[in-house]
């Protein structure tokens, strides 16, 4: 018995031994990945459509996207949520009762926004699929019955929310961010739900559910000469209108490192956000850079951030950074929730941690790491449906090169560890920064006030008043 525990110790510790000299393997080549480039048309009231073959599998999404500039509604925000809600509950060609009948007897999906329409479904029914999502996008039936419905749902919604400190967070990073009069900023109250009518309804769909800013894409089991005609007859009609865009001034960022306070009295944790505002385009040459920049700080669970905040200190369950990029101004927000008695210690963590990659050089392992985590799911991704939809769409709304998605894994794979210092200097803006905390003063203002921040002070709609009293 002691003879055969030797030779299995003996076994198992050479085994250990052979394996800790094994030299890692060296990354392969990076994978080939094949993108189908659609073949198009426009119709005459600007709709441009994008038809991708895939015969692989007998399945056809349709994905219909309106690319409007965005825009402020003021005192009545909340229509065109609104509005979403209510495209799709019914139309002027089939009742709501019937179109419901007839995509659960299909096994097909279907669903409708303000600024869009997406449906799919088995090639055999794709045509009738494609006619459906044409009659609820394109002739809806708003009823002062179901707008009062949605209302109501809306309503209960956000009184649901009053006291809760992260829907008030989530609010005031993007109020005190953009400004509440900017299309990014502005936010639904109970009050402006409460002002609005089914006129307000039709007008906004009337106005921004138009055909020249539109474009469907359609990818799957289909032939591009049998779904053309049928895309004329049902998009044909759809009647082209004038339109106008705003134009709103960027907002900027604070010419120091501020702290913007909301007390919320129950709040047993402190929300935190530090933001920054400016523009990324997917074209610029420091995208990449930048995102992977963002990952790097706060994007996966071994990223700077996280093992700071949750692995050293144990303070929250996580941290995390959330890098925008598109045509329009849009923002950088690193945030978590942490303990009421350690949120003046998290907000130092954070502002270390962002200094540290606008400082240092990231080390070859966490690029590396970064780099194959991009590319392994734009690999997974690539073979979608909707996915290769959607990248047809970026190509024409985006203004990028007809190859992007070509060379997605080549450009990822060239960035280095400078770019990446680069784009950190350029959107992570620590030094103009506001750092915006929803959470219980009594306890969290005390220990703020000693890390010489100028700190400002909020209610929980974003209005200036003055420092909370405590006895």
């Amino acid at each position: 018995m002691k003879k055969s525990s030797f030779l299995f110790i003996l076994i198992l510790v050479t085994a250990i031994m052979q394996a800790q000299e094994r030299k890692q393997p060296t990354a392969g080549k990076p994978p080939v990945v094949n993108i189908k480039k659609p073949q198009s048309f426009t119709l005459s009231n600007g709709l441009k459509v994008m038809i991708v073959e895939n015969h692989k599998l007998p399945k056809v999404t349709f994905n219909l996207t309106i690319d409007n500039p965005p825009f402020a509604e003021g005192d009545k925000k909340g229509v065109d949520d609104l509005c979403s809600s209510l495209i799709g509950n019914g139309s002027t060609k089939i009742s709501k009762e019937d179109f419901n009948e007839e995509i659960d007897f299909m096994g097909a999906s279907i669903s409708f926004s303000s600024n869009s329409a997406y449906g799919s479904s088995l090639s055999k029914f794709s045509k009738r699929t494609l006619e459906l999502l044409a009659y609820g996008a394109l002739d809806p039936k708003f009823t002062q019955e179901e707008l009062d419905k949605e209302k109501a749902k809306a309503i209960e919604g956000l009184r649901s929310q009053e006291k809760s400190v992260s829907a008030i967070a989530n609010r005031l990073v993007n109020a005190l961010s953009y400004g509440k009069n900017h299309p990014s900023g502005e936010f639904t109250t109970v009050e402006s739900l409460s002002k609005i009518t089914l006129e307000d309804i039709v007008k906004n769909y009337n106005t921004n559910f138009v055909p020249q800013n539109a474009y469907l894409a359609i990818v799957g089991d289909i032939k591009y000469d049998e779904i053309k005609p049928l895309v004329e007859q049902l998009f044909g009609s759809w009647k082209k209108t004038t339109t106008s865009k705003t134009i709103y001034p960027d907002p900027e960022n604070v010419k120091t490192t501020q702290i913007n306070f909301i007390d919320v009295p129950n709040a047993v944790q402190s929300e935190i956000s530090l933001v920054n505002t400016y523009t990324l385009k997917m074209n610029d040459k420091d995208f990449f850079p930048a995102v992977i920049a963002s990952y790097i700080l706060g994007g996966g669970f071994n990223s700077y951030l996280n093992m700071n905040l949750r692995e050293a200190h144990g303070w929250t369950y996580g941290a995390s950074t959330n890098i925008g990029a598109g045509k329009y101004v849009t923002s950088i927000r690193s945030s978590s929730a942490v303990k009421n008695n350690v949120t003046d210690s998290a907000v130092v963590e954070f502002v270390k941690e962002i200094k540290r990659i606008r400082t240092e050089k990231v080390t070859t392992e966490q690029l590396d790491n970064a780099k194959a985590g991009y590319i392994g799911r734009f690999v997974m991704k690539a073979e979608k449906p909707e996915s290769v939809a959607r990248y047809a769409l970026n190509i024409e709304t985006e203004d990028l090169p007809a190859d992007f998605y070509e060379n997605y894994i080549k450009t990822i794979t060239a960035v280095t560890k400078e770019d990446v210092l680069a784009a950190a200097n350029k959107y992570f803006l620590i030094d103009n920064s506001r750092i915006i905390i929803v959470g219980k003063g009594s306890e969290v203002i005390p220990g703020l006030e000693k890390l010489n921040i100028p700190i400002s002070y909020f209610d929980k709609y974003g209005n200036p008043v003055e420092k909370p009293v405590y006895k």
